[in-house]
């Protein structure tokens, strides 16, 4: 199977690293295309890929065609490949706001379209991924995608109606949580602790917590009230967090997220 890649800055490179690191395609049988030369010679050196900056060449070239850029560009690229691609080759999408009704609009005849939406932990092979098909894309095409996504990334089928909402709870949430660590980390610092061991500390606190909910199979409220000792330290944190508004300050900011995902 070829894989291409229009795109390869931060997200398309770790989707890319993953799909190699894991075995799923040969360095000779992925292509990237992309605005940037030096990004260009930056990913062939570093991976031993194919690269290219003509994007007609890369959608020829791709049983699996990725779309990794930023959905401001999806437009004139779409432009660009429509008379290259055709009806056997898997299209793929990363862009939030960016529906299969626009997709297949733009493409303007019948093709084969998955909208997905990764995080950037595919990085460090932890990613999160919702993904829709449309119409076209069969049982066996879908689980080839989803077996090229497991070198980098979970995955979950989802209606597309939620996909908004996969932007707001994990595609951006990373940032949330990132934020958070660093809070932590600079309340750590301001006790006494050196900065590099509280994000330390901080970072290896909340990967835990999370493998705990996987793990588990706990409530993440049933395993917060573990921790959370009568009169204890715990309790009084929990007990500011509450009042200073966390829950509902990540409620909101999540509605906005999708609010915004939605108008793009």
């Amino acid at each position: 199977m070829k894989i291409g890649f229009i795109g390869c800055g931060n997200m398309g490179g770790a989707m890319m690293r993953g799909i190699l690191d894991s075995g799923k395609c040969r360095p000779e049988d992925m292509m990237a295309s992309d605005a940037s030369k030096a990004m260009l010679d930056m990913r062939e050196k570093e991976l031993g890929i194919c690269v290219s900056s003509d994007n007609c060449e890369t959608a020829a070239f791709a049983d699996v065609l990725f779309l990794a850029v930023k959905p401001q560009y999806y437009h004139d690229v779409i432009s660009q490949i429509r008379d290259t691609v055709c009806g056997r080759q898997v299209i793929v999408t990363i862009a939030p706001g960016k529906t299969l009704e626009w997709l297949e609009a733009e493409f303007g005849k019948p093709l084969k379209i998955i909208r997905t939406m990764p995080n950037t932990p595919a990085m460090v092979k932890e990613g999160m991924t919702g993904m829709c098909p449309n119409k076209n894309v069969g049982e066996e095409e879908l689980l080839a995608v989803r077996d090229i996504f497991s070198g980098f990334s979970k995955t979950e089928v989802i209606s597309e109606n939620l996909l908004d909402v996969v932007t707001a709870v994990s595609g951006s949430s990373p940032a949330y949580v990132f934020l958070f660590i660093e809070a932590m980390a600079d309340a750590a610092v301001a006790d006494g602790m050196a900065r590099a061991q509280a994000y330390k500390f901080a970072a290896q606190a909340v990967l835990g917590s999370a493998k705990m909910v996987l793990e588990t199979g706990k409530h993440p409220g049933e395993l917060k009230d573990m921790v959370c000792s009568p009169g204890g330290t715990t309790i009084e944190a929990v007990r500011v967090l509450e009042e200073k508004g966390l829950r509902s300050a990540v409620f909101e900011a999540m509605k906005a997220c999708v609010r915004k995902s939605r108008e793009m």
